[in-house]
């Protein structure tokens, strides 16, 4: 099963981080939404964070896993929250366990394909030797001449931990990721639809979810609304926590 992080009380309320990240990014707001009434449960993915690794890495196994995690964790009706990869994946589980769901959000992702995009942070990241016992300073030093963005870099070494005393070591599954690059990118299936309450945001400064995408995210989820969050990146959760918490929470909490 899925490894979590769970926080409060009340309705539970799933959250799936993006490609190459973990449950731990999502720290602060998990906390916010739990003094509001949620019982959160941030997910490690399968191949990331804590989670267990798998050569299956897709879509519809991702399912399946938030599905196993449910039935594990007793929780019969979920809201859904999910950035970027985390957000096509529950697209995916809402459209295969409709109900399963009882709100859906989805941030800075459309229900396109996404043609492989990662290609220097993944040869960064391939680049680090862990043979020579690197420092955490070593590792960031490799990854500057990949990964210019220093916000990048730093979201990419919170996957570095000890794997063992002197010998440092990401928690992603980065094999994986080098095998099936295009997996990522999936678009939903073309005959796909999820009628419930769907709220996509996306951000200002983004180009994940452009105007031409509207059409798309209608067809598929018929009662989506489309909210921007100024001042943001694709990283709107961190770039502009202020909105996207207000706005998250006005769409949960309305009907």
């Amino acid at each position: 099963m899925l490894e979590s992080r769970i926080e409060g009380t009340g309705k539970p309320f799933v959250i799936l981080h993006g490609f190459l990240g973990m449950s731990d990014n999502w720290k602060t707001l998990s906390g916010d939404y739990a003094e509001k009434g949620y019982e959160v449960h941030a997910l490690d993915m399968r191949n990331h964070g804590k989670s267990f690794h798998s050569d299956e890495f897709n879509y519809d196994v991702m399912a399946q896993d938030i599905l196993k995690y449910c039935e594990g964790h007793n929780l019969e009706k979920i809201d859904l929250m999910g950035h970027s990869m985390g957000g096509k994946a529950a697209m995916f589980f809402a459209m295969t366990y409709p109900e399963k769901v009882n709100k859906l959000i989805i941030a800075d992702i459309g229900t396109k394909y996404y043609r492989p995009h990662h290609q220097d942070i993944l040869a960064g990241l391939s680049a680090v030797d862990f043979s020579q016992k690197p420092s955490r300073s070593d590792v960031e030093e490799v990854l500057k001449e990949y990964v210019p963005d220093f916000g990048t870099r730093q979201f990419l070494m919170k996957s570095l931990y000890w794997k063992m005393q002197g010998q440092l070591a990401f928690r992603f599954n980065l094999d994986v990721f080098n095998k099936n690059p295009e997996n990522i990118g999936e678009a939903l299936p073309e005959a796909a639809v999820y009628n419930g309450e769907t709220l996509f945001l996306k951000g200002e400064k983004s180009n994940y979810i452009n105007e031409e995408d509207t059409e798309g995210i209608k067809k598929h989820f018929p009662n989506a609304e489309i909210v921007t969050i100024k001042n943001a990146g694709h990283w709107l959760h961190a770039e502009n926590s202020e909105d996207f918490l207000r706005e998250t929470l006005a769409f949960l909490n309305q009907g």
